[in-house]
Order: C-alpha cells, then structure tokens, then sequence
C-alpha cells in the first residue's frame, strides 16, 4: 500500500500492531547461511539442550530483520529510512515462537538536510507471550509539507 505523509502529518504516540508469524527451524537454517552464523546456540539442538535455555536461539539479527520487514507494510514516498539506533535483544526467540510488531511514533526532530525532519519510531518485536524480545528506534528521514517550519 502506498500512502504519502509529510513530517506534519506524524502524530507522536499513534501506534501500529502487525499480525504473526512464526519463526522455524527453516528460517535459522537459512539465516545461518546467508550470514555465516554458525554458532551453537542457534543450530546445536544437543548442545543446546545442555545449556540454560535448553532449545536453540533464533538470531538476533533473523529477529530484526523479519520484524523489521513485517512493520514495512506502508511504502511512503516522503520517507526513507535513515537506520536504527538502540538496537537491543531483550529475551530470546525459540523455534516456534510467532513474533508481532509494534511500533509507536516516538519523536520528530530536526535535520540538517533542507526540507526535511527526522521521525523516530520505537519498534518493538513481541512473542507470542506479548513479550518483548527485541527494541529499537527506526530513524526514518521525512520530506516536510512546508519547508523551514521545525518539527
């Protein structure tokens, strides 16, 4: 779906929820080899069953990056992603595990580049639980409606 929205039209505090989807042995795997992270935690099912967690991990960065692409579900063409800061995995995800998306429109600042702002949207990644597993901001460069007006 394309919508277009300026700067000004972010309302901070407006909320978004995905719908789920469930992490599996497959989405590892192949995570695995796209990245070249083969560590144990994720792909050692006897190990792991040694460890406190007792079950493989899916990966941080699998985490992020299928949560991330679930929340892009509106192409905007005032904006562009501008990239993420406080990138934070807070508990684990298992084999298994359907993950929802949150985000929430945190701020609006200023940039440097003419005609534009910075929207920072908190993302959070939920488990089935309604946990939070992973946060972080998504800093999204936004075209203003009315250059040379602040945020």
């Amino acid at each position: 779906m394309i919508v277009e929205k300026y700067l000004e039209d972010y309302v901070i505090g407006e909320t978004h929820l995905t719908t789920g989807r469930t992490i599996t042995e497959a989405d590892i795997i192949m995570h695995a080899g796209q990245t070249g992270d083969w560590y144990p935690h994720h792909v050692d099912a006897d190990w792991c069953a040694t460890q406190p967690f007792k079950q493989r991990i899916a990966h941080g960065t699998l985490v992020f990056s299928v949560g991330i692409g679930m929340a892009a579900s509106v192409i905007n063409p005032r904006s562009m992603s501008y990239g993420y800061d406080r990138l934070r995995f807070i508990r684990p995800t298992f084999i298994g595990d359907t993950i929802r998306v949150r985000t929430t429109y945190k701020e609006l600042r200023e940039h440097k580049k003419p005609g534009y702002g910075m929207l920072v949207e908190l993302v959070e990644v939920l488990n089935q639980r309604d946990e939070v597993v992973l946060a972080c901001e998504h800093l999204h460069l936004v075209e203003r409606r009315n250059e040379g007006r602040p945020a």
